[in-house]
């Protein structure tokens, strides 16, 4: 997603033009789409996966476009209140935001992520990864996942784990190796028992298993799925749970925002996974969205997989538009923030709110959805927008 993460919402867009835009993706596996990038901008490698068109100069906050945020003439939030503040006081655990290694060395951005009045939760966008906790089979490496937990926890934040299992960003080793059930089978007992053994005592959840569904709600076929069937859930958490009893394991997926047949699967996988004695402890609900197309039902679907037992979070939270912004969108996007906060406000089992980054300047949007962005609650220059007041209000407050 962006540098965030990449998320299988439908085809990934191809970028036709000759060059990728400022922001732009510009490269990676699986990449077809333009390797160049405008003049000013340098295709920076973030992992194998992705690599994207960053300006030459980053000494100050830039718009990554100028219809990809709001202008300086748009409306901007008035709301003072900071949001994990806002969330505790209202009973939640949290209120926080996704960033990346990246963009740690924007001062301006940091400040901000940093402020623990405002965010008490992060997550890391891509530095817990496969493929970047072990690009060699038993070779792992936590440089830069250690980055993203030590500044959580010298700012006091929560740290969210992300994530043990996924068909995506897998090195090559463990998507093409051909293993047999046994092996594999070790080989996420170990990637799993490892990586989070790492970061015992300092996680406060894990997105152990990660979209193991189709939109129809079928499994998604990969190489997990292919080679164990759906033992690779039950595999994933135990190895999870054994190497830090104390972390809250989490299933996290897109598309299971309002009912249908993907969240009617993910609830017949919870309810499975507590008969069997699967340890199991929440559902991610990503809530990648739309601007006036939201699905119906939200605090009902929440509602639903709390019914099970488990607790709920908003694990990825961001609410994108077709460009170019308008005052008439930017109104329609604070509703729809409004809307989803409401809904998890509402039911005492959705525990916390996490945007999937806060800014549109690091937003995985634009690069991923061509014509789409500014699907956070602060712009490209750090300038909160009204979707702040829609979230303060989705608070009751």
């Amino acid at each position: 997603m962006s540098s965030k993460k990449f998320i299988t919402l439908g085809a990934f867009v191809s970028v036709a033009a000759a060059q990728s835009a400022v922001w732009g993706q510009c490269g990676g596996i699986g990449w077809t789409g333009a390797t160049t990038c405008v003049a000013g901008t340098t295709c920076t490698y973030f992992n194998d996966y992705y690599s994207q068109c960053i300006p030459s100069t980053t000494s100050a906050p830039t718009s990554p476009t100028t219809t990809a945020t709001t202008t300086s003439s748009a409306p901007i939030a008035t709301s003072t209140v900071g949001l994990h503040t806002l969330a505790k006081s209202k009973g939640k655990l949290y209120f926080g935001s996704a960033t990346d290694n990246p963009e740690l060395s924007d001062t301006a951005y940091v400040s901000i992520l940093s402020d623990n009045t405002i965010f008490g939760q992060i997550t890391p966008g891509n530095s817990m990864k496969w493929d970047a906790t072990e690009p060699s089979r038993g070779t792992f490496t936590f440089t830069n996942g250690d980055v993203i937990a030590n500044l959580a926890a010298k700012n006091g934040q929560l740290l969210r784990g992300h994530n043990c299992v996924w068909h995506n960003q897998l090195p090559s080793w463990v998507s093409s190796g051909n293993f047999d059930a046994p092996t594999l089978t070790s080989i996420v007992q170990t990637h799993c028992s490892t990586v989070v053994g790492h970061y015992k005592g300092q996680v406060y959840s894990w997105d152990v298993v990660n979209e193991p569904f189709n939109d129809d709600g079928t499994y998604r076929t990969d190489v997990f799925y292919n080679t164990l069937g759906t033992a690779y859930i039950a595999t994933a958490l135990q190895a999870a749970r054994a190497a830090d009893p104390d972390a809250k394991l989490y299933i996290n997926d897109y598309n299971i925002e309002g009912p249908g047949a993907k969240s009617t699967a993910m609830q017949t996988l919870i309810k499975s996974l507590k008969d069997q004695g699967v340890p199991i402890d929440g559902v991610g609900i990503q809530a990648h969205l739309i601007v006036g197309a939201l699905p119906g039902n939200i605090q009902q679907n929440i509602e639903a997989f709390a019914a099970l037992g488990v607790e709920v979070a908003i694990t990825e939270l961001d609410i994108r538009m077709t460009l170019p912004v308008t005052d008439a969108l930017l109104a329609q996007q604070k509703k729809d923030y409004q809307t989803v906060i409401s809904a998890c406000q509402n039911v005492a089992a959705c525990v916390g709110i996490t945007i999937w980054d806060y800014t549109d300047k690091y937003s995985w949007v634009p690069s991923t959805f061509s014509g789409q962005g500014a699907a956070c609650p602060w712009d490209a220059n750090l300038l909160k927008k009204p979707a702040y007041d829609g979230i303060v209000a989705g608070f009751g407050a």
